[in-house]
């Protein structure tokens, strides 16, 4: 831990914390002798692989570690309060009000049968920030901080109305609400585009020095780390490695681990063989492909949603006047060819995953055309399409790793169902095939027999990822298939999947927000905003040389390690 003076004691200050949690094998230390403090307007990051105690230990200053979970050693102090000793009465009160915390899942963090402005409000009366007559405005006005595009319409919406990036930046808004002397953000920015997420850090930051606010950054992104943290505090295995100023860690690293993050960190000028570890071979051995013949045609694509007080639940629940609908996808036209990877970028919202979504046919088109290989899938309703053939031959990964799969289901059967149902796979042959597409996604086999809950953030993508690709599809629907992997485990899957282009002619839709990830896998980009598209063309023009305003600010809003 950095040293401390009497002048400017710690704010949080964490003393040799060991954390145990109980297994039917016996204890199971998952931080072990964790020492940091923060001052007050300092700004701290810890960064890491998934799984190295990053999350656990800001859990434990939150005190909301799991039932199995407990502090073995150690101790937490919070402006000289013991935290560990406090009551829960008392802690409770501490929470939200002195200390916040942006959640990793927007959508379990908040409630899903109460409006979103409401949520707010309840935050504020429950701390006594605001009295009834001025919650609403207050709300509002939180929205407004956060960038949510008409905050008094969205102040009635619910989060099965919001896009994952709105969901992401109303749970900032709560976080905000009180003016916490503590914000932990636990991966704030993991889903929002980088626009929206240049601007809440700003607004993060702004707050810290207006208030003198300390902020704990809980990321995986050290692009991130570099542009907003004083300090930066590296874990692997659930003990601290390195803890230094930033620019130290990111010039002269000491630690092997963090030299290793720093490698396979995206950055500009690097190809995808470079973010791999120094001594292993890049999977890729076939050469560049020409792509082939057009597989996938998208012409004058439309999608248009119901507004409140027009039909639905949400309009049951606010009865509100009727409006005209939401147009999400407005008239836009592409084609992907055989092995070829388009990526798709834009601001949270902007109709990327509704795009997405009717490609695969899991939603219906308003009107355009959607041809797969020379066959009008468009007009096939999604329910047709589950058993089908065509679903053998166009996959996706979601960006919600912990919603898309089954909680009931172990790694290992998520991985197998698709060729339970659409396969030919059984017995032990269906077991060696699952755990070869567990090897290739780097998901260690021990892993296969855990449920959900029981497996990190990364290693939750990374079942979704060897899902998606277990019947060798022809096209993979990728949306945000890295946001929730560490930067080792991203550059393994991302030569993966650029291998498997190569290898098996598959080609892919990349949804993203990472523009330096895109520029590495995609060999052409389509930029939409507000659902329409500004611009599109081969990866390198359009991202070197933009010809649309918009797509220079997504280019000047992206952070990366120096």
């Amino acid at each position: 831990m950095s040293a401390t003076t009497t002048d400017n004691p710690p704010l949080l200050e964490i003393r040799d914390l060991t954390i145990e949690f109980a297994t039917r094998a016996g204890p199971v230390q998952a931080v072990r002798q964790v020492s940091l403090g923060i001052r007050k307007g300092e700004t701290v990051g810890i960064v890491g692989e998934s799984g190295s105690g990053k999350s656990v230990t800001s859990y434990a200053v939150m005190r909301i570690l799991d039932r199995a979970g407990r502090i073995a050693a150690g101790s937490i102090g919070f402006s000289g309060i013991d935290l560990p000793g406090l009551p829960e009465r008392e802690m409770r009160d501490l929470r939200g009000r002195e200390i916040s915390m942006i959640f990793q899942n927007p959508r379990a963090a908040l409630n899903p049968i109460r409006a979103v402005g409401r949520q707010i409000e309840d935050v504020l009366i429950r701390h006594a920030q605001a009295t009834r007559a001025t919650t609403r405005a207050r709300a509002i006005e939180m929205l407004e901080q956060v960038r949510i595009a008409r905050p008094e319409e969205r102040y009635h919406a619910y989060p099965f109305e919001l896009s994952g990036g709105m969901c992401q930046r109303i749970v900032i808004a709560l976080a905000l609400a009180c003016g916490p002397q503590l914000l932990i953000a636990d991966e704030p920015t993991t889903g929002l585009d980088v626009t929206t997420q240049k601007t809440v850090m700003e607004l993060v930051t702004e707050l810290t020095r207006a208030r003198g606010m300390s902020t704990l950054l809980i990321t995986h992104d050290l692009g991130l780390a570099a542009a907003y943290c004083d300090r930066v505090v590296v874990m692997e295995r659930g003990r601290v490695v390195e803890d230094a100023p930033a620019q130290q860690i990111f010039r002269a690293p000491q630690h092997p681990y963090t030299r290793r993050l720093l490698r396979a960190t995206p950055r500009p000028g690097a190809r995808l063989p470079d973010l791999l570890p120094e001594g292993e071979a890049p999977p890729v051995e076939a050469p560049e492909a020409t792509p082939g013949p057009v597989l996938l045609d998208v012409i004058n694509l439309v999608k248009e949603f119901p507004r409140a007080g027009s039909g639905g639940l949400g309009s049951w629940l606010r009865r509100g006047p009727a409006l005209p609908p939401a147009r999400a996808v407005d008239g836009i036209s592409f084609q992907i060819r055989r092995g070829e990877s388009v990526g798709l970028v834009g601001e949270s919202g902007c109709g990327k995953s509704t795009t997405s979504m009717m490609v695969m046919r899991l939603l219906e088109r308003t009107s355009g055309s959607i041809q797969f290989d020379g066959q009008e899938i468009g007009a096939i309703a999604p329910r047709d399409v589950t058993r089908s053939a065509l679903r053998r031959r166009i996959q996706m990964v979601f960006q919600d790793p912990t919603d898309s799969l089954n909680p009931r289901y172990t790694a290992g059967r998520a991985i197998a169902d698709p060729i339970l149902r659409l396969g030919e796979l059984r017995g032990a042959g269906l077991e060696d095939r699952c755990r070869e597409l567990a090897r290739l996604v780097g998901l260690p086999e021990a892993l296969l027999g855990r449920f959900p809950h029981q497996l990190s953030g990364g290693q939750k993508a990374r079942v979704g990822i060897a899902r998606a690709i277990a019947l060798n599809p022809e096209l993979v629907v990728l949306d945000e298939p890295t946001a929730a992997l560490d930067v080792s485990v991203q550059a393994v899957v991302l030569n993966l999947l650029q291998d498997l282009k190569l290898r098996l002619g598959m080609s892919y839709l990349f949804v993203s927000h990472d523009l330096h990830v895109v520029k590495l896998l995609c060999d052409r980009v389509i930029v939409m905003r507000q659902g329409r598209i500004v611009e599109q063309g081969p990866t390198g023009q359009v991202l070197n040389q933009p010809a649309a305003d918009y797509t220079r600010a997504l280019l000047a809003a992206a952070p990366a390690a120096p």
